[in-house]
Parts: C-alpha cells; structure tokens; sequence
C-alpha cells in the first residue's frame, strides 16, 4: 500500500512538472515573438527538429527506431501524423500565441476534447449525453466569454489569434484521434519522435532553420530557445508520458489542466497581459469541459474493470 501511494505521487508530480513547463514554453515564446524578433514557423522547426532527433536518439539503444517505416501503411499514418497532427498542431498553437498571447492560445486549445466529443457523436451516429452536451456548451460559453469579454463588440485578442486558437484545438483532436493503431502498435515514444522529426523536417521547407535575419540573439534569448525545445517540449513530453506507468490516463488528463493555469498566471505575472472576471469565467468554463470529459472516461473505465 505505502509502495503504491509513493509510486502515485510520482505519477502526479510528473504529470504536474510537465503540464507546467508545456504552459512556461508557451509564454516564453511569446516573448520571443513579441519582443525578440523570432518567427513562429522557425521556432516550430527548431522545437520539432531537434526534440525529435534527441527522442529518436534515447530511443535507438533500447529498440531498433527504423522498424515502423518497414510497413509501408504504417510509415505513410506516421507521415500524416507527422505533417497534420505534429507539424499543424504546433504551428497553429505558436501562430496563436504570437498573435495573441499565450494564456489565450492554450484555452483555446484545449477546446480540442469538446471538438472529439462532437466528431465522435457525428461519426457513430450517437446522440450525446448529458455530460457531453454540458460539456459542449461549456466549451463554447467558455470560448464566448474568452474572447469577447463579455460583449459582442469587441474581441479581446485579434481575429487572427480566434482563428489560429481554434485551429490549434481542431488539430489537436486529430492529433489525438489519428495514431490510435500507430501507438498501440508502436508506443508513444517512437512514434512522437518520427512525429517531430517528420514535421519539423516538412516545416523546414518554409522555415529554414539557417535563416534568423531579425532575431535578436544574446545569452537571454538563447536560454529561453533551449528551454522551449529542452524543457517545454522534450522533457515535458518525457514527464507527461512516464507519469503514465503510475496513475491512470484520466488522472493524467486532468492533472495536464496545470499548462493552461500556468500559461495564464506566467503570462499575467511577466508579460503583464490583460486577464479580466470574464475572460476568466471563460477560462473555468473551459477547464470545467475538460474536467467533465475527463469524468466521463473515468467512469467508463471503473465499469470495465467490473
């Protein structure tokens, strides 16, 4: 018993040490976009380039990394997956977080479940329950009162940064959906590194990671490159997937509301954004959606183990 509450507690700080850093990542890029000169698409190639090779590189002592393209479906599911999941669902984020701010970019975001609630209702042909209307209309009464505080009038955060925020969440729910079959087959290690590397090698054809005419480099900005690629990704994914092997995904899934909490109370504290009682009645709206679904699995997950 006492093995056991140890082993949950790890699971939790794991989970809680990588949801944070993943929120940290997201206000330090804008930083960068905002006042250092840097361009979303380059930072999105360097994060995936080199995040994906140095997962890539752990990974190949213990299994053989170049397995999975052998299959010809396989290898062309994880090109997908790389382009329109890894690729989109990074870019659409930080071209949020660089027309708007990044507390608003990872609320938006993490609209993607009530997105996987609607698809998967309209794909089985179900007619959804209570939770997930509730849910649903969480999400959207969230979404109303992130971006227009309140009044029809005037938005916020600029069209572009709704646009790109709801782009992120609608690439997320594909993100999440896609590679079912590659990471039961796989694991999630091998195909997140080919994922990274696949994307970030595709983005590179736009974004050449040698071209940094604007950037305003120094020993600050150079910090804050490496933590966004080291710690708000490669060790933010590592934490967030071993946190796995101690406490059940649903737990995980709602421990992971730490990145959004941290993003908007980072970006509040050091970039001075504007965070007004509506936009945050619309940020608990948009956790509570993610709470109830979360419930939701939990639940679904008790009944199978009778």
């Amino acid at each position: 018993m006492y093995r056991m509450k140890n082993h949950r507690i790890i699971g939790f700080a794991m989970v809680l040490c990588g949801s944070t850093l993943w929120g940290l990542s997201g206000t330090v890029a804008q930083r960068l976009f905002q006042e250092e000169g840097f361009e979303a698409g380059w930072l999105v190639t360097m994060r995936l380039l080199v995040s994906g090779v140095l997962l890539l590189l752990a990974l190949a002592p213990q299994t053989n990394i170049f397995r999975i393209w052998k299959n010809r479906k396989n290898g062309f599911q994880l090109v997908m997956f790389g382009i329109v999941g890894m690729l989109a669902v990074q870019y659409t984020y930080f071209a949020a977080v660089d027309t708007g701010n990044a507390a608003t970019a990872t609320l938006l975001q993490y609209l993607g479940p009530a997105m996987i609630t609607v698809y998967l209702a309209i794909r089985l042909k179900q007619t959804p329950k209570p939770r997930e209307i509730s849910a649903v209309m969480l999400a959207l009464a969230g979404t109303f009162f992130l971006v227009t505080n309140g009044s029809l009038q005037d938005l916020t955060i600029s069209p572009a940064a709704v646009v790109w925020g709801l782009t992120s969440a609608a690439a997320l729910a594909f993100y999440t959906l896609y590679p079912e079959n590659l990471l039961k087959k796989w694991g999630a290690a091998l195909v997140v590194g080919w994922g990274m590397l696949v994307g970030g090698a595709g983005l590179s054809l736009v974004f050449p990671p040698w071209q940094t005419s604007g950037q305003h480099w120094s020993g600050t900005t150079l910090a804050f490159v490496a933590f966004v690629i080291i710690f708000g990704t490669l060790l933010a994914f590592f934490l967030y997937l071993q946190s796995l092997k101690y406490i059940k995904a649903t737990e995980t899934s709602l421990l992971a509301c730490a990145e959004p909490l941290t993003a908007t109370i980072a970006a509040i504290v050091w970039l001075h954004v504007p965070f007004g009682i509506y936009q945050g009645i619309g940020a608990l709206c948009i956790l509570a959606t993610v709470v109830l679904l979360a419930l939701k699995k939990e639940r679904k997950e008790i009944q199978n183990d009778r």
